[in-house]
């Protein structure tokens, strides 16, 4: 987990699979089925307390989305705007952060 953004209203975490956790590196039991590695972002609203998981096609748009940002340097209202945009979508209450 690495987080990209942190700000009084938004936190914006990667989520990445290759970023295991050195503790938990193999010690996958013996009847657990296999899990394909996903990665993806987690977009916390701090201002409504929700949260949305963006993966598959939503998580490679947010990834363009970065990119361009890293290219363009935007000010923070600009990251702010388009999060508040993903955050209409979030529906899940965050419990633990």
């Amino acid at each position: 987990m690495q987080m990209l953004y942190d700000s009084e209203s938004f936190a914006v975490l990667h989520l990445r699979p290759d970023m295991e956790d050195e503790e938990t590196a193999g010690t996958v039991e013996k009847n657990t089925a296999p899990q394909l590695p996903r990665h993806g972002f987690e977009i916390v609203d701090k201002r409504s307390g929700k949260e949305v998981y963006l993966d598959g096609s939503w998580a490679e748009m947010f990834q363009k989305q970065i990119l361009a940002w890293q290219q363009d340097a935007p000010t923070e209202e600009e990251v702010e705007d388009t999060l508040d945009r993903y955050a209409g979508l979030a529906q899940q209450p965050v419990i633990v952060h």
